[in-house]
């Protein structure tokens, strides 16, 4: 049987972080190179710089005109004009063009009469050095131009090359190796087989290396080979200047990374309090960093930002950045462990002048909850959890521009979200629409405790057959505007060809379902049809196993996950799914009266109401847009 690892500790993430860099401080040097100034931009300054040349480098002209001598000028009045002659009185100069003595003062084009003889004619005085740029006005030879350690911009380059600097000396870019592992891992040009996994985590890393300051060197995949890895990375040591290890640094029994590093070199840490990402590596072979990161891409992410960044920034000589911190109102409870600081991925909207922060995926592996992301809600070590409600730290990715002009969503999940998603910064730039799934009752619930604009909700009253409205009169006391949406086809989703012969509610209980969870319309739904056909719920195999969206769904019918489960017609066409018609429903929009003025939800019903919007979402299939953006009042 082989062995597997055991973690050295469960240190916290700031105390690893300290004990690692203060490890690697005397190993950590800051090299330096020339480069020319037209490629400097993003880099760090050695030391200060000096300009060589003034600018202007003479007396110039500010504006078209001509250049006169102030004192030949003195007197002109409307009612005196003084008439002055070419290369005596003045001289024409363009803007830009030098200002030499006798000449002392430029009069502007517009402000001079032209005459036959060659003389032109002015109306009034000339003041020393009116519109004259004077020499050393914006860089005088000798001034400091920038600091050191100082990070190029744009504008900085202009101002180099005025002063007359064509090259300079700046930090130079540390550069890091990449190696993928795992015997499991194929690169994405490959085709995939069961239990083959997309290599992805270099290339975001390489991404993350470049916004740190560094240039990354990404090495094809190493399979679990102890030797080749030991090779491998034994030669990146001695070329490069931090190596990163991604994947084998778990306890798996083909996990050898720390093994490799323990024979190299020297290992600080191996395990940190953080969840996701515990299995982080921290070592050392020679003067070289090496980090061994987990494989799950949301693990991989956060130990990148907690342990490489403050040493690439080190390298690179630039001031580690914190994101924007803002408080927010969660929106549902999350319970965490004693043991970990947990970093929660969440949205964040505006609404009724508060921040709020919906948590999203919280699993290792759901790279996309990065993606989706606004920020990170960070719950500290020893602690149980956050209530709902309770008002938090949110480390906040987008601006606060980006999130006050965000229509904030919540509630059922449908595919036409995307497309609204898509279409409104389309249409209106500057606008977004964030939308987070919880189903129907939770978005109106949400909606009442005022932690969105918006709602998507289908829900049915059993007694009325009636959409929605029933349902939000008995919630809410204040006035709520029901925007139609759509009506679309709810149906049981199979795969390609029916192999099981499902025809209807009854054959659920001969096969693996997945349900929706609890308080969405798609469960309500069923619920009903389970009633009218006499079936308990214990009688369907994986009622109770849960799917927050109709894609979700879709994706576990669709491979070995399910037999079948209730969706919309879009999503099983998406999956290429057999598709079962249960029955029609509607699928609408509550909004509070109170927000229907607002420019950022007058924008959303603008997108719902365009003919773009209704293109897209009938060739989805399975919708029809009879009354989309009719506005129903329930009081």
């Amino acid at each position: 049987m082989k062995k597997r690892n055991l973690y050295l500790n469960n240190t916290p993430v700031d105390e690893a972080r300290e004990r690692y860099l203060r490890a690697m401080e005397p190993y950590l040097r800051v090299e330096y190179e020339t480069v020319p100034v037209t490629e400097s931009l993003h880099r760090v300054t050695k030391q200060a710089v000096y300009a060589k040349y003034c600018s202007p480098m003479f007396n110039a002209a500010a504006m078209d005109g001509i250049a006169v001598v102030a004192a030949h000028t003195l007197g002109a009045g409307e009612q005196t004009p003084v008439d002055l002659r070419p290369g005596e009185d003045f001289i024409v100069v363009d803007t830009g063009d030098p200002v030499r003595a006798p000449y002392d003062a430029v009069i502007m084009a517009e402000d001079i009469l032209e005459r036959e003889d060659g003389t032109v004619r002015i109306v009034a005085p000339a003041a020393p050095w009116q519109h004259v740029r004077p020499i050393g006005e914006d860089i005088v030879a000798g001034e400091m131009l920038l600091p050191g350690r100082h990070k190029i911009r744009p504008i900085d380059i202009g101002v180099l090359l005025s002063g007359g600097i064509l090259e300079l000396e700046v930090v130079k870019r540390p550069r890091v190796a990449i190696f993928p592992t795992g015997t499991e891992i194929i690169e994405p040009t490959e085709d995939p087989k069961p239990g083959d996994i997309i290599e992805s985590n270099s290339r975001m890393f390489q991404g993350m290396v470049t916004e740190s300051g560094g240039v990354p060197t990404r090495f094809p995949v190493i399979p679990d080979d102890y030797e080749l890895l030991k090779e491998k990375v034994a030669k990146a040591a001695g070329e490069f200047d931090m190596v990163i290890v991604n994947a084998g640094s778990s306890a798996g029994t083909e996990d050898y990374t720390v093994h490799v590093l323990r024979e190299l070199g020297e290992v600080f840490i191996h395990g940190v309090a953080v969840k996701p990402g515990k299995p982080v590596i921290l070592a050392r072979i020679g003067r070289v960093p090496v980090i061994g990161l987990p494989g799950y891409p949301v693990s991989a992410y956060i130990g990148f930002e907690n342990f490489v960044a403050p040493l690439l920034h080190t390298l690179a000589g630039e001031v580690s950045q914190t994101g924007l911190r803002a408080d927010a109102v969660v929106t549902r409870r999350m319970v965490s462990s004693l043991k970990h600081r947990e970093y929660v991925r969440v949205k964040v909207g505006q609404v009724d002048g508060k921040l709020v922060a919906s948590p999203l995926a919280r699993g290792a592996g759901a790279a996309m909850s990065l993606v989706r992301a606004d920020g990170f809600c960070v719950i500290e070590q020893n602690s149980e959890g956050v209530e709902a409600g309770e008002t938090v730290p949110v480390e906040l990715y987008r601006t606060m521009e980006e999130i006050q002009n965000t229509v904030v969503v919540i509630g059922s999940h449908d595919l036409i979200l995307d497309v609204l998603a898509d279409l409104m910064p389309s249409r209106y730039p500057g606008v977004y629409l964030s939308s987070t799934h919880v189903g129907s009752m939770g978005g109106l619930m949400a909606l009442g405790r005022g932690e969105a604009h918006v709602a998507p909700t289908h829900l049915l009253d059993e007694e009325t057959g009636e959409y929605n409205v029933s349902t939000i009169r008995r919630l809410f006391r204040e006035p709520v505007a029901l925007v139609k949406g759509v009506d679309r086809i709810q149906g049981i989703l199979v795969k390609k060809g029916n192999p099981l012969g499902i025809r209807g509610i009854e054959d659920l209980k001969r096969c693996r379902y997945v349900n929706r969870q609890r308080g969405a319309g798609t469960r309500v739904l069923l619920d009903y049809k389970l009633k009218q056909a006499g079936i308990s719920p214990e009688e369907i195999d994986g009622y109770d196993r849960e799917a927050a969206t109709h894609m979700a769904v879709a994706a576990l019918v669709g491979s070995d996950g399910a037999d079948a489960g209730m969706g919309i017609e879009s999503a099983a066409r998406a999956m290429d799914l057999d598709f079962l018609p249960v029955g029609p429903e509607e699928y609408d929009f509550a909004i509070p009266a109170r927000f229907l003025d607002l420019p950022h939800v007058q924008k959303f019903l603008g997108s719902l109401r365009s003919e773009q919007f209704q293109t897209r979402v009938e060739a989805l299939g399975g919708y029809r847009c009879r009354n989309t953006g009719k506005i129903v009042m329930v009081e």
